[in-house]
């Protein structure tokens, strides 16, 4: 049995993959279960794949920007006359050869090769969309898939026939700890509320540097975990060791990533987290029932953070504050009034309980195994 993967490369794609390949191995663990992925270059997403087994192939891939000047206009020329083309020639060969009996779409730019190359091949296609508004790219592998799995449940443009809300897929394990064991690894000590900070797999640095202006005031009050990105670690780390006075460092971990063991426990231990609204880190914030303030990335493509934020926040589960408001000291103001309120918190937890779906992978599992093994 072969199953083929294929995404964008960044983590919001790699990762989910990774919560459904675990879970089909749980359901079968016959040793010819063979997995594959393919698409754009990647190393992040290499070492990740590579280490849970799935074999790996890489081709151009070329995307659609949105936004217009010389040099944009020259780049998706170049992407769509000769990247996509020479991607999609890679991938038609990978495919013949390899035949898949599946392929499985997380979506993304990257993906294009692999599903186009699929379609002609009469390979199987299965879509799932992470976000409330799909991208250029999914609604155009939509046309192609025999079924289109999604996070939230008024996703746009896709037809409804096609459609099965799940939320969106998240590894199992990262659910498997608790607060005594999340204090002990990150050796907290005392009484201090933890504030987990996520930047998403690239990190953010505007939601970086609202953090370093108020560092010092933070840590009077708060115990913070802060994960700000692998291209802006260098700079945190100096600029945190330059304004923190003596004494205070000892209440701060800074992360460039925080792999799996160092997340699970940081879930575990935080009392409140601060993210970006990415699909994949708001369904393992609801996945914990933590209580969180979304400030959604501005320039995300079709504003999919913004409208990820609003859809999760409608029922109770966070506070959206858009970077525009996102201010320094509103922020600590805020966390402050959160924290002498212990029922705001409360409402928060319940609401992100009642939203999660941490069964997502699992499920999505289930239903490829049962229509590869009734093929």
């Amino acid at each position: 049995m072969k199953i083929l993967f294929t995404g964008g490369g960044t983590g919001g794609h790699i990762l989910p993959i990774i919560g459904i390949v675990r879970e089909i191995r749980r359901l079968s663990p016959q040793k010819d279960l063979q997995f594959y992925y393919i698409g754009p270059k990647d190393d992040f997403g290499s070492i990740l794949l590579s280490q849970e087994g799935i074999k790996i192939k890489t081709v151009l891939a070329g995307k659609v920007r949105r936004y217009m000047d010389w040099k944009t206009i020259f780049q998706n020329l170049t992407d769509v006359l000769l990247k996509i083309p020479i991607g999609i020639f890679q991938a038609f060969f990978y495919v013949f050869f390899l035949a898949p009996d599946l392929i499985f779409s997380k979506g993304g730019f990257g993906s294009i090769p692999g599903v186009i190359s699929s379609w002609l091949l009469r390979v199987p296609i299965f879509l799932h969309e992470s976000d409330v508004t799909p991208g250029l790219a999914n609604r155009f592998i939509s046309r192609f898939a025999l079924e289109i799995f999604v996070s939230f449940p008024r996703t746009e443009y896709f037809p409804p026939k096609k459609m099965i809300q799940v939320g969106n897929p998240i590894r199992r394990e990262i659910l498997e700890s608790s607060r005594e064991k999340g204090r002990e690894f990150f050796k907290l000590s005392g009484e201090k509320p933890v504030i987990l900070i996520l930047g998403g797999s690239q990190g953010a640095q505007r939601v970086n540097d609202k953090i370093l202006e108020i560092l010092a005031e933070l840590l009077e009050n708060f115990y913070v975990l802060h994960q700000c990105g692998e291209k802006n670690f260098p700079e945190v780390k100096a600029e945190s060791k330059a304004i923190l006075p003596e004494g205070l460092d000892k209440n701060y971990r800074l992360f460039p990533f925080l792999k799996e063991e160092e997340l699970k426990q940081a879930y575990a231990v935080c009392d409140l987290i601060v993210s970006r609204a990415g699909s994949g880190s708001l369904f393992e914030i609801a996945a914990w029932g933590k209580p969180s303030i979304l400030i959604p990335l501005p320039e995300a493509a079709q504003n999919h953070q913004v409208k990820n934020a609003y859809a999760y926040a409608e029922g109770g589960a966070a506070i959206v504050m858009e970077e525009a408001n996102f201010t320094s000291h509103f922020f600590l103001e805020k966390l402050k009034y959160l924290f002498s309120r212990p029922e705001e918190l409360e409402r928060l937890q319940k609401a992100a309980r009642e939203f999660s779906k941490p069964q997502a992978a699992k499920i999505i599992a289930a239903y490829i195994y049962s229509y590869l093994a009734g093929q």
